[in-house]
């Protein structure tokens, strides 16, 4: 997996930096968004694989596929990568091109899960301490896991805090054990 964000890193690059020169990185990230789940998609990728179709063809396709969501800009960049066979990599590509845009306009995406669905107070006070302890502006996700039993586990980039009751039970568990 590394070599593969290695060689999708400096498409991401590219993207990114086009797309603040053009005041555009919205509309860029929703446009590899779609392109990513085109790319993903077990039935395109059957077709994209095959050898007889050259790289005119592929993106053609592609374009067709995505249609009027897709700029010149956008099926010039599907272009490039089909040229360098690298289509497989948008989906790579797009987390990256996420990574840059939060990096440029300072936001962590921070996916919260509790055992029950929160109310929105709640929601906005752990929001709040999320924010402070982080010193960046925070996009939030909310999901239950109603195995968690009790509590909240945040998940914010690679920062995880598992104030769960079951987090809290398995580390009693790890120290009774030992």
């Amino acid at each position: 997996m590394a070599e593969l964000t290695t060689i999708a890193r400096p498409y991401a690059k590219a993207a990114f930096v086009f797309a603040k020169e053009q005041g555009a990185l919205e509309k860029w990230e929703k446009m590899l968004g779609l392109a990513a789940a085109v790319a993903g998609d077990a039935s395109m990728r059957a077709y994209l694989d095959q050898p007889e179709l050259d790289d005119a063809a592929k993106v053609s396709a592609f374009a067709e596929v995505c249609g009027e969501e897709l700029d010149e800009s956008g099926r010039n960049f599907v272009a490039q990568l089909a040229q360098n066979k690298r289509l497989p990599l948008l989906p790579i590509i797009l987390q990256l091109f996420h990574e840059l845009l939060a990096a440029e306009q300072q936001f962590t995406d921070v996916e919260l899960i509790s055992a029950f669905e929160m109310d929105d107070a709640v929601t906005e006070k752990l929001v709040a301490a999320l924010k402070k302890r982080l010193g960046t502006d925070v996009n939030v996700t909310t999901s239950v896991d109603q195995s968690l039993i009790g509590g909240v586990l945040v998940r914010a980039g690679d920062t995880v805090i598992d104030g769960s009751v079951r987090g809290r039970l398995n580390r009693l568990a790890e120290q009774l054990n030992s």
